[in-house]
């Protein structure tokens, strides 16, 4: 590693490689490999929401197309579809099962790895290429992300395609880069939609900056990188608002059947300001304050609480201060440099990303901080190494050695909110940081065979905080629709009574931490539950509260907002009964709900009123129409949001208990409309 971090800051980077080299990426890239696929089965269906819908693409072209949460095609998932194209084509290929499902998202981790790897390293030479690469792949989300089925594995990946792209603009000029760079963001685009876009301000100011021909051509690629962008994302757009709506499924997670709604408010505008239709609350309070909402405070620090501190913060102050050290050892290199280039992309990568998750009032979830992972990992390596090679000059030192003390800081901090989980650990950080702080003031220590222990010291210091949380979330199975990485600090995700925050779903098929903020009820669509709550616990009748045996939805396996049903033998065999003569086996209020049959069945189940209940489909009289055509065989109380006093999803539902008997099943109430 030393031999590798001893080029001179301005020598160009050898494209080869030594066999030294491929030997440390041969063994970073099996790691990898082996701990994103160790175990991949043992949480099951995961997100059941995407679950579902992963099956029913791998069963019908149509809901393959457009991300139907059931292959009957009554309504899409609230995503566009590419990630589920991925997990779908490889379940038809092997058939249904977790481990089919997952094996593309860890095999995209070890991609993005790797891509990574050779971006930072064609600027920074070999040893900041590996060094970022490892950085990315111990960052607990990451490894939680990578081994999960939400579509944030694939965003990462296409998200780092498109700095690459961009990078391969800066040192040629030649416009295709740029197109190639706007088609990796269309792609992100249907994969997660606007979020995508938050890499795309860096990447544009970057070339600004640094892009080889002039201003004005300069202006004209980055306007071809946003056609390309349009091109690669808008055809599929186009073909779901041109589709007559009549033969399409209801476009999950808007309130009037578009895409460009579901684009522009639920999933765009609506998280930001907080303001989303048949959403469940927005971040900071109404209109999105800083006192605490639903989703957590919002604020400069958020990054850092007890929700999102263990997931990314390990490394984010350690990252800034590499950032700032090398744009000034930058400060004198030519317009067009790419070290400064780079260091810009991944800064403003960096800055723009994490302030809009700390300043965001609608849906936010800890794992959305995945897409921070590779900005931080590339600063990392590229700022340690540009500053090791000028570590003669004592103010180069001292800033590493900030950088240092940093990030041992920050792990003893974070190490500290899971007191138990390997108690000596934070100890052991905290001191091995602040000796190699000291060390690095040394110059001898910087120089020989000591410059070896002080390396190591350092990485071990800045990597074995994260290291070991990745090792704890890849060892634990995760279920539900919000989850977290690392152990439980019992204030945030995967623990029980986090204050001011929603609590993730399972780490390992258990209860859920605490909902919205201690002290407050949010009113919810169709919910009578209103006034106080004990801190730490769900409000009863709230939905996704955990029942006495720890399963989800309180309504034995019904599931509910957060967590997929779990059907019983008995009454799987029951929806399975004459399954053919059906459309849907069973509908049921809610994605969740209605997912653990139809993965239990391989049938059709209708998902009434989406993710939240709260889509306004089917409408009362078109479930009155599929009853009386005979199309639904079931109708299955309780999950979702819906069964309350208001919304479509309650309509039906008041409308099947006045109309039909009921019968329970194993706990699970359900109606025989035929």
């Amino acid at each position: 590693m030393t031999m590798l971090m001893e080029r001179t800051a301005d020598a160009p980077v050898q494209r080869t490689g030594t066999r030294w080299e491929w030997f440390g990426l041969g063994a970073l890239l099996l790691g990898t490999a082996v701990a994103y696929i160790w175990g991949l089965g043992a949480s099951g269906w995961a997100n059941s929401f995407y679950s579902a819908a992963v099956q029913a693409g791998s069963v019908s072209w149509k809901a393959f197309f457009f991300g139907s949460s059931d292959a009957a095609n009554s309504i899409t998932v609230d995503k566009p579809p590419m990630s589920l194209w991925l997990m779908s084509l490889s379940v038809r290929i092997f058939g249904l099962s977790s481990w089919a499902m997952l094996i593309p998202q860890a095999l995209l981790g070890v991609g993005s790895v790797a891509l990574l790897w050779a971006t930072i390293r064609r600027q920074f030479g070999a040893a900041a290429g590996l060094l970022a690469g490892l950085a990315l792949a111990v960052t607990p989300v990451a490894a939680l992300m990578f081994r999960f089925n939400n579509p944030d594995a694939l965003l990462v990946l296409l998200m780092i395609a498109a700095v690459w792209a961009s990078m391969r603009a800066v040192e040629d000029g030649r416009t295709r880069w740029l197109v190639l760079t706007g088609m990796f963001v269309g792609f992100g685009f249907l994969t997660k939609q606007l979020q995508v876009m938050l890499v795309v301000p860096p990447i544009a100011a970057m070339y600004l900056v640094a892009g080889q021909p002039k201003l004005v051509k300069r202006l004209l690629q980055l306007f071809a990188a946003l056609g390309a962008a349009i091109v690669s994302a808008g055809w599929w757009l186009l073909a779901v608002e041109l589709w007559p709506a009549s033969s399409r499924p209801w476009i999950g997670g808007s309130q009037n059947n578009s895409i460009l709604e579901l684009t522009l408010g639920y999933n765009g505008l609506g998280r930001l300001n907080g303001e989303e239709t048949g959403s469940v609350g927005g971040g900071g309070g109404p209109g999105g304050g800083a006192g605490g909402g639903m989703w957590g405070e919002t604020g400069i620090t958020r990054m850092f609480d007890a929700s999102q501190g263990g997931q990314i913060a390990w490394l984010i102050p350690a990252a800034l201060i590499l950032f700032v050290l090398g744009l000034v050892l930058r400060g004198r290199a030519r317009r067009t440099d790419p070290k400064r280039a780079a260091l810009i992309v991944w800064g403003l990568w960096l800055l723009v990303t994490g302030l809009t998750f700390s300043f965001m009032a609608g849906i936010f979830h800890s794992y959305y901080t995945v897409a921070l992972s590779p900005a931080i990992a590339a600063l990392i390596g590229a700022g340690s190494v540009l500053a090791w090679r000028r570590r003669e000059w004592l103010w180069v030192r001292i800033g590493l050695a900030a950088a240092v003390s940093a990030a041992a800081a920050m792990a003893w901090v974070l190490l500290g909110r899971s007191a138990e989980f390997v108690p000596w650990l934070r100890w052991a950080v905290l001191v091995v940081g602040l000796v190699a702080a000291v060390l690095l003031l040394v110059p001898v220590a910087t120089r020989g065979k000591l410059a070896v222990a002080t390396i190591l010291a350092i990485m071990f210091a800045g990597l074995a905080g994260p290291a070991a949380y990745a090792i704890d979330t890849i060892a634990t199975p995760h279920t539900g629709s919000i989850v977290s990485a690392g152990p439980s600090t019992g204030m945030g995700p995967g623990g029980m009574g986090r204050p001011g925050g929603m609590g993730g779903g399972t780490r390992d098929g258990g209860a859920m931490g605490q909902m919205p903020g201690a002290g407050q009820v949010p009113q919810m669509p169709g919910s009578q539950t209103q006034g106080s709550q004990t801190p730490g616990q769900t409000p009863a009748g709230f939905p996704g509260a955990a029942a006495a045996d720890g399963r989800m939805g309180g309504m034995g396996g019904a599931g509910g907002l957060l967590n997929g049903s779990t059907p019983s033998d008995a009454l799987t065999s029951l929806l399975d009964a004459d399954a053919d003569s059906y459309t849907w086996v069973a509908a049921a209020v809610g994605s969740n709900s209605a997912s653990g049959y139809q993965l239990a069945t391989e049938e059709p189940v209708m998902a009434i009123g989406g993710f939240n209940g709260t889509d306004p489909s089917p409408t009362l009289e078109q479930f009155q129409q599929y009853v009386a055509d005979g199309e639904i065989h079931y109708f299955i109380a309780g999950g979702g949001m819906g069964g309350g006093n208001s919304g479509t999803s309650a309509e039906i539902a008041q409308w099947v208990e006045a109309n039909y008997t009921s019968t329970t099943v194993d706990g699970v109430t359900l109606y025989d409309l035929s």
